[in-house]
């Protein structure tokens, strides 16, 4: 494990490097939507260079058998998005600082099944399988953490959950905390449960690694949206660039803790491998909070109660 654990080290150091820089930049204005989507393509077109430089580990294919989009169409992805509106639509009724990670998790979904749509991934089956289990995964630990079943809800979760529940982290804050639990705790073992390797003995690392181009993009309108419904202040730093090193750093650590998910042959194995995989989420989850705790959420609160809706 010590070449995971060399990665780890370089990509946790490069994500909290980019964190930092966010902090200082509360009074830093958003640069031009133009200027700043052409420097943020430019550099993930070199992120991503370096990104195909890691290959993925020869794994064997191993069939899905959950219940879940069992046949892998593309009504899973929809019947996942009236779920999410529904939820969302709830969440803005009292604003509900959860509403935060429940629009972008919406949008970033709608999105993937745009790029579906679109042919962007060689093996749809297997997307539509991931979206689905993902989101399962993301309602299920909702559910456990508003039933107090605490003990079942991840640490990184716990920590961003509660965060929300007490409204003392900044909108940003609560979205990178969100995003940080379910991407670098959930999204290993649910790509462990669907398989990393296809039929035919190709990596799904290709399909994994396209969305990063489509999230950089993503990232001005989902950011404005929330500054226009939820907070003013969402969209006033310009974090385009912090943003591709921090995704790109989750991503690529999401494909090598599952590769050790599913190579892990024995029960103590896996339990090594599970608790690396807690404990970096955990280890984000409290940089971001000490970055971005906030004193009062009033004048957000108040924004979003005449906005939110809209």
């Amino acid at each position: 494990m010590s070449h995971l654990r060399a990665l780890r080290d370089l990509l946790a150091a490069a994500t909290a490097t980019a964190a930092l820089t966010l902090a200082p930049m509360t009074l830093v204005p958003t640069a031009h939507a133009d200027e700043s989507g052409s420097r943020v393509a430019g550099l993930g077109t070199i992120l991503d260079g370096v990104i195909a430089l890691l290959p993925p580990l020869p794994v064997e294919d191993t069939a899905y058998t959950g219940e879940i989009c069992a046949d892998g169409s593309s009504a899973c992805i929809d019947a996942t998005i009236v779920r999410m509106q529904d939820r969302l639509d709830e969440l803005v009724e009292t604003c509900d600082h959860a509403a935060i990670f429940s629009l972008a998790y919406l949008r970033v979904t709608e999105d993937v099944r745009a790029a579906l749509a679109e042919g962007v991934y060689a093996d749809p089956v297997w997307l539509n399988r991931i979206d689905a289990v993902f989101a399962e995964e993301y309602f299920t630990t909702v559910a456990n953490w508003q039933a107090g079943r605490t003990d079942l809800v991840p640490q990184a979760w716990q920590i961003a959950l509660r965060t929300e529940d007490k409204k003392s982290m900044t909108a940003l804050g609560n979205f990178m905390l969100a995003m940080n639990a379910h991407i670098n705790r959930d999204f290993p073992y649910v790509t462990a449960e669907v398989g990393v390797t296809g039929p035919n003995g190709v990596s799904h690392k290709a399909d994994h690694d396209a969305y990063n181009k489509r999230l950089d993009a993503l990232l001005d309108p989902v950011f404005a949206e929330m500054a226009a419904r939820f907070d003013p202040r969402f969209d006033d730093l310009d974090i385009a660039i912090p943003a591709a090193f921090i995704m790109r750093g989750w991503r690529e650590m999401v494909w090598r803790h599952t590769e050790l998910l599913v190579l892990a042959r024995t029960p103590a194995q896996r339990k090594v491998v599970e608790a690396e995989i807690e404990a970096y989420a955990a280890a984000q989850a409290q940089l971001i909070t000490l970055l971005f705790s906030a004193p009062n959420s009033r004048a957000r609160d108040a924004w979003c109660a005449q906005h939110g809706r809209g």
